[in-house]
């Protein structure tokens, strides 16, 4: 399935669909920013998603952004379609460089990545994270994202989900708050 693409800005930034020239830049990126929390970069495991994105995100029916700034790559979101539900999405890989923080662009982004998600019929948004990413915590708790359970990912320590509104103003919680299996 070819890539829903994407193409935004925020400030002097550019949000725009990933192109597999963008993988080892990406890659670098996440490493980098995982090493700034003392969290470790596996290719092999919990960042497999960031190595192989035309499988888990194109194929799956998601969609994986790049953050440019002045054509150098300093962020990183994508969603996939996730089995915790009904019209269930993960939000994965969600990485800013230290110098794209502080501006308001991880709130945009993710703001971005719902509006996307919600277009896209999805119901419901699962996040999850690792305690020591504070800024990231901060961001899904006050964008009301709720605390959950059934972590899967290794390094990671904390689940988050979201209902989105419906167009009716009601908000879509089939399957919240439990892991239905596939």
């Amino acid at each position: 399935m070819p890539p829903v693409l994407h193409q935004d800005t925020f400030q002097n930034y550019v949000i725009r669909s990933w192109q597999p020239a963008d993988r080892q830049a990406v890659n670098q990126l996440i490493a980098l920013v995982l090493a700034e929390y003392g969290l470790g970069w596996e290719p092999q495991g919990s960042d497999r998603d960031a190595v192989e994105v035309e499988i888990y995100y194109w194929q799956s029916g998601g969609e994986f952004w790049v953050v440019e700034d002045q054509a150098k790559i300093v962020g990183s979101a994508g969603y996939y379609p996730a089995s915790r539900g009904v019209k269930a999405v993960e939000i994965r890989k969600m990485y800013l460089h230290p110098q794209a923080r502080g501006q308001g662009l991880g709130r945009y982004l993710l703001t971005s990545l719902e509006v996307a998600i919600q277009q896209r019929g999805f119901q419901t948004i699962w996040v999850e994270t690792a305690s020591e990413l504070q800024e990231a915590v901060k961001l899904y708790e006050t964008s009301g994202y709720q605390p959950a359970s059934g972590v899967e990912t290794k390094r990671c320590d904390l689940i988050y989900y979201k209902a989105l509104q419906s167009r009716h103003g009601s908000s879509y919680s089939q399957g919240v708050g439990r892991r239905l299996e596939p």
